[in-house]
């Protein structure tokens, strides 16, 4: 296999996709020079300058924190294309012209390095006739590269080959997308709009359709088409209001022409009320008025038959709620198909106009039935592909509805369904594979060596589940296990919703570290596709609140101070490897492990403050050992101003955006490793903790804690008043920062003593017990409880 090594990347275009992706490059660890024009006045390089001083300022941050900004270098066209030749990886995302595109290229391609792979970010044009301005030699190193917007968030990138695309760079190109850059990758035909867009497109054009022949409203069909049916909120319209409504006006009015030979072309131009929108100047969401309008008023929509904004009203109708509830899929659709009312016709038309349209093109766009689905699940946030929803709900009767509406002209085109969809299979995803329409059998799943990183990543709906090991341990909360060869290492994984931790699952913990360290060299606490925990049971805790049993309370506080400290102080390492959220008592726990695998976008937070309390577990302990041992490394003999940072971090119950993040506020070490691909996060720790068991040597608890003291207290404490006093943060705010302004600082005595972890211990723990006795805590908790959002009274 090709050695593909990035150590730098060039984007050209600093637009808003090209200053993302460079963005992106950068948080992974890959320098970038972002082109862009010259500009006319001033600053020669400032349009790409620009760019990337906007990128450190939006929100969600494309640049995971400031502090990579300087791993971005502005250029321009015209002075720096000699920075080309340090770029081993060059990506192209200019506006969709074909012209431009090639013309750029044959401006840029005198500088390249002979190995050095150029790839478009295009969204759908042809990349072999991208390709044909390219030399000869040069095209084997060209490709598409379609990053999905925006690039950190969105999981998907297309590959797309030219036809003189050497196949090892594909597959190498696929390696470092997927690993370094923590991406699903899809292998895409070079076909118009590709896979996600052509089958996006195709869904949009038919919600479109179906919502004028059956009379519904934009804001009706949102209702409809959003998680009721797994699809993100955005649903249909509002996310075209993201998209943009020129953009969208663009691509829909060039593809009749460009789908010339496809049954549906038709229905894929212009809508007039989308003309009238962009001509009035309502683009979407950029000029904060589009299909919907946000203003003094309140939230509207437009309405087609009165072609002015009304408020928005569109509900479901509540004999479809009910169809909707029906649990088994093929019964569900059989009772939306059987139903005379609108919207349940409209779900039924748009869901089955789709499937008729991807087994028709499933040849043309795609390998195989596979990447069509992980492309929609990736690319637009849909909990199933259309191939997995066809084969849940059955895949002979769907066909046979299908066939009947062909037949009975109620289809958007009338072309009959392949030959294979009927020839006595019951889906497209089985133990051998997906099905290739092109190839005419099952596909198996990508052989390349990336993926053996990822053993336990996503299946679609009818694949083999991955093997899961041999269970050591295992109670309803949580299973301690091995896989399969690799004895020496456990791993912990915690089940229920959310991982909360209640007594159950902390006593099954403290079993599971104490087999660990009886029968293996490491144990990696994990849990697969999900949040690492939310943190404690506040039901448990609420429990023995109302009941006023404090001594209960005081207990299951000190089951949970001896699980952290036996996770820190265990014979063998125990390593944390975390995706998601590691919230609360989640934080705790990774705060005390040896060592922490985090996937880029994990995102561990202390929120205790946000229902009145502060951490008890150890988190202040920890914060204040932290503190402690960098004023010692530091050479002072104040740990307060290290104190400080993290205090202001916890008394705001602030989470973590990143795991970059995560190390900036102190829940994570600067040594913890931080992985782009969630997939890989657990293969990464186990090699992490076989490596710690060679060496491994039990923490001692630590004796020699220099504490802030009273003095510390009393200068977070003057913070707090200025706040408190400022009409900031509320009088119950103030009293919970005190609080947490003891415990971090080793409570009412001097400062610069010396205390042991158990000391630290005892203070947090006194200091929660105080606030849950209070009656604003009591009201956080219930609220927290009842609605799931926190009350700042």
């Amino acid at each position: 296999m090709m050695n593909l090594i990035i150590r730098k990347a060039a984007v050209l275009g600093a637009g808003v996709m090209g200053r993302q992706i460079g963005a992106h490059l950068a948080a992974c660890g890959v320098p970038v020079v972002l082109f862009d024009l010259r500009a006319d006045k001033g600053d020669p390089r400032g349009i790409a300058r620009k760019a990337i001083d906007e990128l450190v300022r939006a929100r969600p941050a494309p640049l995971l924190g400031k502090g990579l900004a300087p791993y971005m270098e502005p250029a321009n066209y015209d002075d720096d294309l000699a920075r080309l030749r340090d770029c081993d990886l060059v990506i192209e995302a200019i506006a969709e012209r074909s012209d431009w595109k090639r013309s750029l290229y044959e401006r840029v391609v005198p500088y390249l390095d002979e190995k050095a792979v150029l790839a478009s970010n295009t969204s759908g044009l042809s990349i072999d006739l991208l390709a044909q301005v390219l030399p000869a030699e040069r095209r084997a190193r060209f490709c598409g590269m379609h990053f999905f917007n925006p690039p950190r968030l969105m999981r998907l990138v297309e590959l797309i080959p030219a036809r003189d695309t050497a196949p090892a760079l594909l597959d190498a190109l696929e390696s470092f997308v997927t690993s370094r850059l923590g991406k699903g990758v899809v292998r895409a035909k070079d076909t118009p709009n590709f896979i996600a867009n052509r089958v996006g497109t195709f869904a949009f054009a038919a919600a479109m359709y179906h919502t004028r022949r059956l009379g519904l409203s934009f804001d009706e069909v949102d209702a409809l088409t959003g998680p009721l049916i797994g699809r993100p909120g955005s649903a249909t319209y509002r996310t075209l209001d993201l998209i943009g409504l020129d953009t969208l006006r663009h691509v829909l009015g060039g593809l009749p022409q460009l789908l010339a030979d496809d049954p549906w072309h038709e229905h894929f131009g212009v809508p007039a009320w989308m003309d009238v929108l962009v001509e009035r100047g309502a683009l979407g969401q950029k000029t904060r008025c589009g299909i919907y309008r946000k203003d003094a008023q309140g939230n509207s929509v437009f309405d087609l038959d009165a072609q002015d904004y009304r408020p928005v009203a569109g509900r479901v109708d509540a004999a479809l709620q009910k169809i909707l509830k029906i649990a088994a899929p093929g019964d569900r659709l059989a009772a939306l198909r059987a139903c005379d009312h609108p919207q349940a016709q409209f779900l039924w038309s748009v869901q089955r106009d789709l499937w008729h349209y991807c087994a028709v093109h499933l040849g043309n766009i795609s390998p195989s039935a596979r990447e069509v689905d992980l492309a929609m699940r990736w690319g637009y946030g849909w909990e199933q592909g259309p191939f997995e929803s066809w084969q849940a709900a059955g895949w002979s009767d769907v066909a046979a509805a299908i066939g009947d509406d062909i037949r009975a002209g109620k289809t958007m085109a009338d072309v009959p369904l392949p030959a294979w969809v009927s020839d006595g299979r019951s889906g497209v995803h089985g133990a051998g594979g997906s099905y290739s329409a092109l190839d005419e059998r099952d596909s198996p799943r990508s052989a390349l060596p990336v993926y053996r990183k990822q053993p336990y990543a996503l299946r679609l709906l009818g694949e083999p589940a991955a093997d899961d090991g041999v269970t050591l341990f295992e109670s309803n909360s949580v299973r301690l296990w091995h896989r399969a060869g690799d004895v020496d290492i456990a791993i912990l994984s915690l089940n229920g919703k959310g991982a909360t931790l209640s007594p159950q699952v902390v006593e099954s913990m403290q079993e599971a570290v104490a087999r660990a360290e009886r029968g293996c060299k490491a144990l990696v606490i994990w849990r697969p596709q999900s949040d690492f925990s939310f943190g404690a049971d506040l039901k448990a805790l609420w429990a023995r609140m109302d009941a006023k049993d404090w001594p209960g309370v005081e207990g299951m506080l000190k089951q949970f101070q001896t699980l952290t400290g036996a996770i820190k102080h265990a014979g063998v390492p125990v390593v944390a490897a975390v995706a998601g959220r590691a919230l609360g008592g989640g934080c705790e726990l990774v705060m005390h492990c040896a060592a922490v695998v985090a996937a880029m976008e994990s995102q561990p937070g202390l929120v205790e403050a946000g229902v009145g309390l502060i951490p008890s577990g150890g988190g202040c302990k920890e914060l204040a050992l932290r503190a402690s041992r960098r004023a010692l490394r530091a050479l002072q003999n104040e740990p307060l101003p290290f104190i400080q940072p993290a205090f202001q971090t916890v008394a705001g119950a602030i989470t973590a955006d990143n795991a970059l993040d995560a190390k900036r506020l102190g829940y994570l070490a600067r040594r913890d490793v931080v992985v782009p691909h969630s997939d890989e996060v657990l293969h990464v720790a186990l090699a992490h903790a076989r490596a710690l068991a060679e060496s491994w040597q039990p923490p001692l608890p630590a004796r020699d804690i220099q504490v802030a003291g009273r003095g510390g207290i009393a200068t977070l404490e003057a913070g707090l008043l200025n706040l408190r006093d400022g009409g900031i943060i509320s009088a119950h705010d103030f009293r919970v920062g005190r609080a947490l302004a003891v415990a971090v600082c080793g409570g009412e005595i001097e400062g610069g003593v010396t205390v042991d972890e158990q000391w630290l211990l005892d203070v947090e723990r006194h200091e929660f017990l105080e606030l849950l006795k209070t009656e604003a805590t009591r009201q956080r908790i219930v609220q927290m409880l009842e609605t799931g959002k926190p009350l700042r009274n």
